[in-house]
């Protein structure tokens, strides 16, 4: 099954490779879509591809790369688009 979900990760996220920790194991992980940092401090990732994958990620987004402090982590479901590759893209 396919799952696909919006991520909206709070705490200490900006500024210490968060976006490259996600699109490396995204790709590890065969998820797609995209991580973007917002002008409010928080960091958005939409990851779609197989729901164990997916679930992974999320974990993984919990947790975050060395130095991270992550705080929150809001999950909003959202509709399968079939996107075929991920990227870190800039506001």
């Amino acid at each position: 099954m396919k799952k696909t979900v919006r991520l909206y990760i709070t705490g200490v996220v900006q500024g210490i490779f968060f976006r490259m920790f996600v699109k490396e194991n995204a790709e590890k992980y065969n998820v797609k879509g995209f991580v973007r940092n917002l002008d409010n401090g928080k960091i958005e990732a939409f990851l779609e591809g197989d729901t164990n994958d997916v679930e992974k990620m999320i974990e993984l987004c919990k947790k975050g790369p060395k130095h991270s402090q992550i705080k929150n982590v809001e999950i909003k479901n959202e509709r399968f688009q079939g996107l075929k590759t991920f990227k870190i893209l800039h506001i």
